[in-house]
Order: structure tokens, then sequence, then C-alpha cells
């Protein structure tokens, strides 16, 4: 999951304890996290549009798929007048910190060959949520400083 460091950062996240994932205006994303995104499941928090760009730390699904209340509210940035309580068009998740890790550099994942299927290295690929192989996921744990699976 990618977030700008000066909209919602890692820290915030580590503060607040959980979040919701509200705001996701892209149907790809939203079909992952309404049919992909499972509780108990780990998510990368990425920082993007900030140098340099990295994974912050690990997060876990808390809770699955609801209708992104955002959505409803003429006064929200993320208003859509068509989506509705009874047919939301927009879909969030809730995420609670995990670990953090040292920052993993965009351009460190970049340089090693083993990730370049990895949809976060790919041109033109500006998803919010983006899936992540779990060979990947370990090996951003490693080069993030956790040895093991997180908690």
């Amino acid at each position: 999951m990618k977030s700008e460091p000066d909209v919602y950062p890692w820290s915030q996240l580590v503060e607040d304890g959980r979040t919701h994932w509200d705001g996701v205006r892209n149907y790809q994303a939203r079909n992952m996290m309404r049919d992909d995104m499972k509780s108990g499941d780990f998510v990368l928090f990425y920082h993007s549009n900030c140098k340099p760009p990295h994974v912050a730390g690990i997060a876990r699904v808390c809770r699955e798929g609801y209708p992104d209340f955002t959505a409803f509210d003429p006064n929200s940035h993320y208003f859509d007048p068509k989506s509705t309580i009874d047919n939301p068009r927009w879909i969030m998740v809730d995420i609670e910190p995990v670990i953090s890790l040292e920052p993993v550099h965009l351009a460190d994942i970049r340089r090693n060959l083993e990730f370049e299927e990895m949809p976060l290295i790919r041109k033109g690929q500006r998803l919010s949520v983006q899936p992540v192989s779990a060979e990947h996921f370990l090996m951003i744990c490693e080069m993030g400083g956790l040895n093991e699976t997180p908690p």
C-alpha cells in the first residue's frame, strides 16, 4: 500500500494504532481490497512521492473490505455522487502497524533482478494498492532488517 509521507506517514499509523484505508478511487485497486485482502494479511507500507521512495514498515489487514464512507460525504475530497449506501462503489480496509523496517529504497529494489516482475517497479504502475508475491515480501523484509516472518 502506497502513501505519501506528507499525507499519512508510517509514523502516523504507528501512533494511531489502526486506520481505515479510504479514498482509493481506482477500480483495479478497489477490486484487490475487496476480493483479495483478508484479515491477517500482511501489507508493505510504502512511502511514495518522496526522496527516496521506500518501504517503511509492515502492517496487517485487521478488517476486510467494507464500503468507503468518504464516498458518501459531499464535503469529502473523495465524494462520489454515484456511490450510495445501498450500492457502494468504493471499498476500504482497515490496517494496523506490525513492525517498522529499516527503509527499503525503491532504487535498491530496482537494482535486484529478482524483483523484475514486481508491479512496483514496472513503468507506469501508479496504483496505491498492488499485489506482492510471498517471495518478494520476504525478500523486502530481509532487506529491511527483519530476518523472520513478522509476528
